[in-house]
Parts: C-alpha cells; structure tokens; sequence
C-alpha cells in the first residue's frame, strides 16, 4: 500500500487507538478512588487505606503510559497533517493548550501528591489531592473533546477562503458547539465504566484467589454499584440523546450507522444485518417489530422521515461496512455491561457476590470490554464523518501534508508498532505482577 493518505490515516489510527486504551482507566479509576479514600479517611478502616494504597499504583502506571503515548499523537498534526494544522490551527490550537495549561498540570501536580504524599500531609488533603486528579482527568477530557467535537460540529468560525483557513471568531461557541456537552458526557460516564470494570476485574482475581480479602471485597462493592449506575446513564440519557445529536447535526454518519440506505417515514430499528458497500444494501437483516421506532427515537417522531444514504452524493458516503458495526458492537457491549452488573449487584445483595467463583471469572475477563466499547464508539464517531476531517469544511484527502511520502509513513509506522507493543507487553507485566501482589493485608480483619 503505497497511498500517503491510507497510510497517515492508519497511523494516526493506530497511535490515538493505543493511546485510548488508558485515559478511560485513569479517569475511571480516579473517582472511584476519590470514594476509596473517602471511606479510608472517613472510617479510618484499615482496609480501605489498603485498597486505595494498591489501587493508586495500578492509577500511576495507567496515567504514566498514557501520557507516553498521548505525545506522539500531537506530534503527528505537525508531520502527516500538515495541510490539517494549517486549516485548523486558529481554532484548534485553543483546546490543546488549554488541556496542557488547565488540565494536565492540575492532574499530574495533584497525582505526584496523591502518590508521596500520603502518611507526610493530612488526610483531608490527602483526599482533596485524588480528587484534584479526577477533576484534572475529567477537565483534561473536556478539552480533548471539544477539538473533537469541533471537527464533528463547527461553530464559532469564519472561512478566510484566500488564506486558505477557518478563524476564530467566538471562543465560547466553539467550545460549546452544537456536539459538545453531549459527547463529554457520553464519554466520561463510558470512562467510569472503564474504571469499574478495571476495578471489578481486579478485585475479582483477588476474591478468587482469597474470597475473605477485606480490602478486594471493599473494592468490588464500589465498582459493582459504580460500574451498574454508570452503565445504565452511558446508554440512557447520554447514549440516545448522542443519537439524537448525529441524527440531527450529521446525518449521513447516522445513515451509516442505522443501516438506513434509503430515506423514509416510519424507518425501524435495525438490530442486525450483512453489510454490503456497492450497492449499499443490509442483507439477513433484523429489525424490532415496532413501526417507526427509528423515527421515533431520533426525532420524537414515528412517522418522520430520515434521510437515507440515497439521499446524499456519492462522495459524501462514509464507509458503510465499519461505521455500522463499530456502532453496533458498541451498544451490544453497553447492554452486555447493564446486565452484568445488574447480576452483581443482586449476588451482592444476598452476600454471594464474593465467594461466587464462575461470575468473578466473568468479572475478570470482562475488564478489558469497555475499552473495546470504547474504541468502538470512537471508530463509529471518525470513521462515520469521513470523507471529511472537518465536518463539511475539508476533506481528509486535503488534509495530509503534501511533503511527507509513502515510504516515510511506513517507517514511522512499523516503528511505532514496535515501540507500542514494547509498551503495552511492559505494562502488562507490572499490572499482573502488582495484582499478584496484591494489597497488603490488614491486621484483625479476616472478614469484611
């Protein structure tokens, strides 16, 4: 594959999908703490001073390989996305430097605090610095996804058609453009439930191992109820109300990802089907038996129309095949996460939870599923705007810089995927070896 395009497309892919892999957990994971250390310094149990002791090193190397790969994914506006930088930069450069000054450093000063400081200041302010690093995480998202969203929804800009750019020209609507909020909900609660099911998944192995552990009971107990409620608000509201959002603002990503190939009144809900490009048709496909669901759903309406992908020009189609199942795969995960931890928290409910082996077992292998979701939804968002790097504005294929070939990209390519599988094989090294370890026992507390 020789197509510089392809290429810095799939490089960028790869770099910021292997990077999205640890904000979710760290954000998640930052909350949950500040409720671990809450019960610690308000109980003064010992076994919750355990839980947040082994927990906030499982935090530290999630945020430290973040960070790691974080940096190279900016770098790339600069090397494969020239002709991007350029169109954007007036805009776009804002956030970005508004998650480094505003949100990294809250996050990264707090977290050094949180890490040293604990037995050298009190434990109110011990308690304030986790929750400063959960606040920096969330804010560093906000910021993160405001660039985002500004690609899906523009607002607050004019064109300068003869330098070739867009301009700022209100801050605030550009910040709050039309996709914004929505998706920053969406997508920290879907980080919550990242942190929840690292949390459960991690606590289940030690409940395996030791179904008495009092500080891997405490633990579990927050993520289950954590983990459930966040689980319920990622799919309703914020799940539907993102929906509605596409539906209105994007409409042939939403054609894409409904599997709606021609416009209609009463359109239904897909649930499955066989994706075929050229033609765009859905074979073996299976819908909800409720007239005008689709409709329903997106416009509060079943017998409105939705404009289909017939409706749009050829050129302006995304690629139908990924868009839908990434979508899809996405809520089926989500549903999969209700019920599981709706599960656990009825076991909890009649103090089974612990010593039920076969759930813990699914509780452990199910802690990588919500950063799957999470790379689901992020596949459907891009992949579903395309051809378009910013939503009706510029092109993907304008977007690239005009200088860079073929061969370099794959170099920085290979190089990368290198370097990343190091990364990730090192990180799961210190993370099996720290849960092998364990959090330290607690004196006199056999049973919590």
């Amino acid at each position: 594959m020789s197509d510089p395009v392809f290429l810095a497309r799939m490089q960028f892919a790869l770099t910021i999908g292997f990077h999205f892999l640890f904000p979710p957990i760290s954000i998640g994971l930052a909350w949950l703490l500040v409720i671990v250390e809450g019960m610690a310094w308000k109980t003064g149990d010992q076994a919750w001073e355990q839980a947040g002791r082994f927990f906030a090193k499982l935090l530290a190397l999630t945020f430290a390989v973040g960070v790691a790969t974080g940096i190279v994914m900016e770098f790339q506006f600069g090397t494969n996305w020239a002709q991007y930088s350029k169109f954007v930069g007036d805009i776009f450069g804002a956030p970005l430097a508004a998650e480094g000054v505003f949100a990294f450093f809250l996050e990264s000063g707090f977290l050094g605090l949180y890490l040293f400081g604990r037995g050298r200041v009190s434990k109110p302010v011990h308690w304030f610095a986790i929750l400063m690093v959960a606040c920096g995480a969330t804010l560093s998202a906000f910021w993160i996804i405001v660039a985002n969203s500004w690609q899906q929804t523009p607002a607050g800009y004019v064109l300068n058609e003869t330098l070739g750019r867009v301009e700022l020209t209100d801050f605030w609507a550009a910040v709050f453009n039309p996709s914004t909020l929505i998706r920053f909900t969406h997508t920290v609660l879907a980080a919550i439930v990242a942190g929840s099911f690292f949390m459960a998944g991690i606590s289940a192995v030690l409940l395996r191992r030791k179904h008495d552990n009092p500080s891997a009971r405490r633990t579990m107990k927050v993520a289950v109820i954590v983990g459930f409620l966040g689980s319920l608000f990622v799919a309703f509201p914020t799940g539907h109300e993102h929906a509605r959002k596409v539906a209105h603002t994007q409409p042939e990503k939403f054609a894409a990802m409904e599997a709606l190939y021609k416009t209609q009144r009463e359109a239904p809900l897909v649930t499955f089907g066989l994706v075929k490009e050229r033609p765009p048709q859905l074979r073996a496909r299976i819908e909800l038996p409720i007239k005008g669901l689709l409709s329903a759903l997106a416009f509060g309406d079943p017998k409105a129309e939705i404009k289909g992908i017939d409706a749009f020009p050829a050129d302006d189609i995304p690629p139908l095949w990924v868009t839908f199942v990434s979508f899809h795969n996405m809520v089926i995960l989500g549903m999969f996460f209700i019920f599981l931890m709706l599960i656990g928290l009825i076991q909890l409910a009649r103090g089974k939870l612990w010593t039920s082996r076969r759930l813990l077992t699914v509780f452990k292998w199910s802690l990588p599923l919500p950063l799957l979701a999470c790379e689901f939804g992020w596949t459907a968002a891009e992949v579903g705007r395309q051809p378009w790097a910013v939503y009706h504005l510029l092109r993907t294929n304008d977007a690239v810089s005009v200088t860079v070939g073929a061969g370099e990209i794959w170099f920085s390519l290979i190089l990368l995927m290198l370097i990343y599988l190091m990364l990730l094989a090192v990180y799961l090294f210190l993370l099996v070896r720290e849960t092998a370890h364990g959090p330290a026992p607690v004196a006199g507390k056999e049973v919590a």
